[in-house]
């Protein structure tokens, strides 16, 4: 069942990718589940045999009663009843057996799938749109919320068509017996469907909130857990513990009105009710001679089976709303809108290096952060980039690769708008080192190797770490190339994530390197060490430098002067400081 929406943009997608339907929350785990038809339709034909056999039984019940009352019982026909239920009994043990199979796969491959797609979503989502999220609320979503969809399809989805089959098979083996008898099931029918209108009316409210409360615990929780120095540095701790403790009242109040609302649950009270009115009603009969005491026993047994559905509903479609509900919020997240695509069908040449600025202009909302930047930088040239905070720096190399687009003008790359360019070729061939290095809780071999999709060989790893000069601290460590770090590098020190980026960045070698302040936490101890990495990755490769290191500007062939997102001035060192007040200011500053 694959979607007939548009696929919106992204910039990453799989290249034989199922397309659901994400109109709504219904339709988009129907077309899941559709996915697996056979699955969906074995499990249909068994629900339907074991409800009829189930609904057998009490009528083979009522003709042994017959049977029992005839003035010479017959034991022959008493043991093929007997055998007979013997039989129901066994070949719906088997058939339950293949069912509950069938609906528990069609679960397990539901969350299964369903955290895939959110999964590759999220990665094709802008960075734009990552820093609107909330990380706490987006791994609720991711985690917790696909949970709920297991639970929902079995037992929930599962119970739901067993009961309601429970309510149709049975009445149709009433009608055999007589048509009089259909009155007292059929207004059951009739106020369970009213009576679970107004519950679930009621549930959907509540469930969702009870959702939207959960990811907003985790929310705060994981903000705390991830600014825990900064809690514990200026001892926060009390205030995070109320904050906490305020999300978790609410999480626990929508959890309790969901209680109330389940309590309040009316078919309990009804199947009470009519259970009275179809026994009376049975006794009538039989008193007038309508109906044999058989028939009675029979038309009791099916009534009985109403029972399950209006016991069992409670539960069931409390799943399947908070299934629901979570599905919503994991389509919240999917829907949203992002900037940029992956323009599979874009340009892919092996770049040289040879990058343009055509009067590039680029907003966040209404408010200009860059305005009319112009420059060229020629393949092997190093362009540094200097000016006060807030002048647009880092935003002007977040243009290159993509990470935002431009408002206005273009930037080419070899002649190309980076626009054209297809989005993994060009950030493939863009390498860049931040401020904030970003390492994952992996070995550093793995760290280093991180920016190739295949296999590398450990030779040109430790290659690489000994050109950034980190081969030395590497080797240090108990476990050399194979030592787990920290999340975000913590177990390290800034100088050493600082070579293992450059490490990283030296290995995938790319046409166009982007340095933002790389060397900022670099003590002086290890700064030559640093410089001489940097200058081993700038050799033949387009570099655009942000640094406040005198040394590394004076070696730039060109310097930009930002202020207040334009270039004031553009020239090399001895240029600028012949000529541009602000430059001097700034280069006087730094020494």
């Amino acid at each position: 069942m694959a979607s007939t929406i548009t696929t919106p943009k992204r910039e990453f997608s799989l290249a034989e990718e199922y397309e659901y339907n994400r109109s709504s929350p219904i339709r988009w785990v129907l077309s899941h589940l559709w996915r697996y038809k056979s699955y969906v339709l074995f499990y249909l034909v068994t629900v339907i045999l074991m409800n009829a056999l189930f609904s057998a039984v009490p009528t083979l019940t009522g003709r042994a009663f017959d049977e029992v009352l005839q003035p010479q019982p017959d034991p022959g026909r008493l043991l093929l009843v007997a055998l007979a239920i013997l039989g129901i009994v066994l070949v719906r043990g088997v058939i339950d057996l293949a069912n509950s199979l069938s609906i528990e796969t069609l679960g397990q491959r539901l969350e299964r799938d369903a955290r895939d797609e959110l999964y590759v979503s999220l990665l094709g989502k802008s960075q734009t749109f990552h820093n609107r999220q909330r990380v706490g609320d987006v791994m609720a979503r991711a985690t917790n919320d696909i949970r709920q969809l297991n639970p929902m399809i079995n037992p929930g989805v599962a119970l739901t068509v067993d009961s309601s089959l429970n309510l149709i098979v049975p009445v149709i083996f009433i009608a055999f017996i007589k048509l009089q008898l259909l009155l007292a099931p059929l207004v059951f029918i009739l106020l369970w469907l009213l009576a679970l209108r107004h519950y679930i009316g009621q549930l959907n409210p509540v469930v969702a909130r009870v959702r939207r409360q959960f990811g907003e615990l985790n929310a705060g929780l994981a903000e705390a857990i991830s600014g825990i120095q900064v809690v514990k540095s200026t001892a926060q701790e009390d205030q995070e513990r109320r904050k906490f403790k305020h999300n978790a009242r609410l999480y626990r109040d929508a959890f309790v009105e969901q209680g109330q609302v389940e309590a309040r649950y009316l078919p309990t009270l009804l199947i009470g009710i009519v259970l009275a009115g179809a026994f009376a009603h049975g006794l009538w009969l039989v008193i007038e001679d309508q109906m044999s005491v058989g028939d009675l026993v029979a038309y009791l047994g099916l009534v009985g089976i109403l029972r399950f559905p209006a016991f069992i509903s409670i539960f069931t479609f409390s799943l399947i709303q908070l299934g629901l509900a979570g599905a919503e919020r994991i389509l919240e997240l999917m829907r949203e809108e992002t900037e940029l695509d992956e323009n599979k069908a874009g340009y892919q040449g092996a770049m040289q290096g040879h990058l343009v600025f055509e009067q590039v202009s680029f907003y966040q909302g209404n408010k200009p952060v860059l305005k009319n930047i112009s420059f060229e930088a020629r393949p092997g040239q190093t362009v540094a980039i200097v000016g006060q905070t807030g002048s647009g720096k880092s935003t002007l190399t977040n243009l290159v690769n993509r990470i935002y687009d431009v408002s206005e003008g273009r930037i080419l790359i070899d002649g190309v708008d980076v626009r054209t360019w297809n989005l993994a070729s060009l950030r493939s061939q863009i390498s860049s080192i931040e401020q904030d290095i970003f390492l994952f809780s992996r070995t550093i071999a793995e760290n280093i190797a991180f920016g190739l999709s295949q296999q590398v060989d450990q030779a040109a790893i430790e290659q690489a770490a000994h050109d950034a000069q980190a081969h030395e601290f590497i080797t240090g460590f108990k476990d050399g190339y194979q030592t787990v770090i920290g999340e975000r590098g913590v177990t390290l020190s800034g100088g050493q994530r600082q070579r293992l980026a450059i490490a990283r960045a030296l290995l995938t070698s790319p046409a166009i390197l982007m340095l933002d302040d790389s060397t900022s936490a670099v003590d002086s101890a290890t700064e030559d060490k640093i410089q001489r990495a940097i200058n081993r990755v700038l050799e033949g490769r387009t570099t655009l430098l942000i640094t406040h290191r005198l040394s590394q500007i004076r070696r730039a062939d060109k310097i930009l002067v930002l202020k207040h997102g334009e270039i004031l001035d553009q020239g090399s060192h001895t240029e600028l400081m012949a000529r541009c007040d602000l430059y001097r200011r700034i280069f006087a500053r730094y020494d």
